[in-house]
């Protein structure tokens, strides 16, 4: 099933850093790469949608 999904990384203060998907995709298995060399050190969250289906971190 097709499905929108949505993958976000945000500072700890909820800032948006970087959305790294965010289209209608066809069911399956599939990797992001996120090059984080040119950010500050520290705590980056992130937050995964894909439907009805909700995961994140933090």
């Amino acid at each position: 099933m097709n499905s929108k999904i949505s993958l976000i990384v945000y500072d700890v203060s909820g800032r948006e850093i970087k959305k790294l998907v965010n289209e209608i995709k066809e069911a399956g298995y599939y990797s992001v790469n996120f090059d984080g060399t040119n950010l500050a050190s520290g705590v980056y969250l992130y937050k995964l949608e894909a439907g009805s289906f909700l995961k994140q971190n933090g």
